[in-house]
């Protein structure tokens, strides 16, 4: 346990947190099982091989670099930015990265969580390899048209949901039909002078954009910026002309189909289950209201639920003229990333990793060399008027993570006024059953059935006024039993982790900016590891 200013820190093992997948802790804990579906060891001393083998992949930085200017003409540069932004044109410069769909007003928890052990292991790897640069950068996946996975976010239990009636990229969508949302948001946050200020934050960027996906750069620029986190919207021509080369080999041989398919099945065989549906095309097609998949029937291509029709000519044509209008799908979007980037590592969650596991034979396909794999630091955040209730009731940070009824039992039974549990008397009655069988098999081995009958009749009888025991007990502590429900309510939200529901701004509001500064002291993605905060 490490103390930090005003509060503790305990870091709990990843196979003791019950809510996270067997997939997800198998990776974050070396299962040698998942070895041969990545690259490189989570180490800082794998990144030296990583550097040499990325160094052999082409990387055009020339035309990253006027991209990303090009993108921040429109909100300016913090010198950490521009500092990070001109280093991408020297080739000892390298990128570590996450990247995320543009959820309303950050999504959950964890958004910010990726962002902050992106920008930490950034900030470790500059201090380990002095003689290289590297540049914390969040990808926003803004060509993602998933709508209703990122219109919405819960502050302070409260569910603000943005409706509108656009289709297509989320990152096309007009900033206009956000004026509900901002106004909600702003009577839920209140009038504190963080609260004005982060408020401030996001009406400026929809004011300022048209679109939702240059509002979400702004916004996430402003938070982030004096880190030196470099944002990137890949949704640019100059950016998907770089990407033609693979997009033309999904569409004319369909490729990454049977390569996913096959590791999805060596997975399966090393006892994980498959993540993505690799479809025989990963595009899509990419309009105005329009983000619709590439299917080809009867030798032509066709984007399904529209009219658009091409030959293998004009696809291809098409292709070379408007690169920006295709998009890839979670199979493709990997590939496109590292090609425009110099990236030595990619951090996501655990389900991210899982489509990132399938992903190793496809680089080799396509030569592009396969990042390391980090998993994000995992965090809960406790109160201290919840952490003040968890140590009154004799918990801690580590036992709230278990089942509720079980906790209850357990609570019962510690503060019970007699003791609850009948199992002495159920080994005396089993006693005494086996000396009945014994004296039976000398009398008539025939009535063992009954008698084994009757045994289990009887120790159901045992266990149902165990049960009433407890139930009689537990009325007794009715207050101390709603409070454990309650915690649990709190810290684990539709009996999920904290982080995929609860929103970063009910902490900004009560630290402000250090409430950042606070996390990356302590987010370090290659540390294993579930960090709980505990405020004194």
């Amino acid at each position: 346990m490490q103390t930090v200013n005003f509060m503790q820190t305990v870091k709990i093992p990843f196979p003791q947190v019950p809510q996270l997948s067997s997939k997800d802790i198998a990776y974050a804990t070396g299962n040698p099982a998942l070895r041969p579906f990545f690259k490189y060891e989570v180490k800082i001393e794998s990144f030296e091989d990583i550097i040499k083998d990325k160094q052999q992949q082409k990387t055009d930085r020339k035309v990253l670099v006027d991209a990303l200017l090009e993108q921040y003409a429109s909100i300016g540069l913090h010198p950490k930015v521009e500092d990070n932004i001109k280093a991408l044109s020297l080739e000892n410069t390298f990128t570590v990265t996450t990247a995320h769909q543009p959820a309303l007003f950050t999504g959950p928890l964890y958004y910010t969580y990726k962002i902050i052990s992106t920008i930490r292991l950034a900030e470790d790897l500059n201090r380990f390899y002095p003689e290289y640069n590297f540049v914390p950068v969040f990808v926003s996946g803004a060509e993602d048209h998933d709508f209703e996975e990122i219109s919405y976010a819960n502050v302070f239990n409260k569910k603000i949901v943005w409706e509108n009636d656009e289709s297509g990229s989320v990152g096309m969508m007009k900033t206009n039909s956000l004026k509900d949302p901002l106004d909600m948001l702003g009577q839920i946050l209140g009038d504190s002078d963080n609260a004005q200020q982060i408020l401030q934050t996001f009406i400026s960027a929809c004011a300022e954009n048209e679109t939702y996906g240059h509002a979400t750069v702004q916004v996430i620029n402003n938070l982030f910026e004096h880190y030196g986190l470099v944002v990137l919207d890949m949704n640019k021509a100059s950016l998907k002309k770089l990407f033609i080369p693979i997009a033309e080999q999904e569409l004319m041989h369909q490729v990454s189909q049977p390569i996913i398919e096959k590791a999805q099945k060596s997975l399966e065989a090393a006892g994980f289950g498959g993540q993505a549906h690799a479809r025989e095309i990963n595009l899509f097609y990419l309009r105005e209201q329009i983000r619709n998949r590439i299917v080809l029937e009867d030798g032509v291509f066709k984007v399904i639920d529209t009219e658009y029709v091409f030959s293998e000519k004009e696809m291809l044509e098409e292709l070379h003229a408007h690169p920006e209008r295709f998009s890839p799908n979670v199979v493709l979007r990997p590939l496109y990333q590292e090609l425009v980037l110099p990236n030595l590592a990619y951090i996501g969650g655990g389900g991210e990793i899982a489509y990132w596991l399938e992903r190793k034979e496809q680089f080799e396909h396509f030569d592009i060399n396969f990042p390391m794999l980090i998993r994000r630091n995992s965090v809960m955040w406790i109160d201290r008027t919840t952490r003040k209730k968890i140590d009154k009731l004799g918990l801690d940070a580590q036992s709230i993570f278990g089942d509720t009824d079980q906790l209850i039992r357990n609570y019962v039974e510690e503060n019970a006024d007699a003791q609850l549990t009948l199992e002495e008397e159920k080994r005396h009655h089993e006693k005494v059953f086996e000396n009945i069988l014994k004296k039976a098999e000398q009398v008539d081995p025939s009535l063992k059935k009954a008698i084994l009958a009757e045994q289990t009749r009887q120790q159901k009888n045992l266990d149902q006024l165990e049960n009433r025991l407890h139930r009689a007990e537990k009325q007794k502590h009715d207050t101390a039993i709603n409070q454990i429900r309650s915690i649990k309510g709190k810290l684990f939200p539709n009996n999920g982790l904290q982080e995929r529901t609860d929103n970063f701004l009910p902490f900004y509001l009560k630290y402000g900016p250090e409430y950042f500064d606070i996390l990356k002291e302590e987010l370090d993605p290659l540390a294993e590891g579930f960090i709980v905060f505990v405020e004194d």
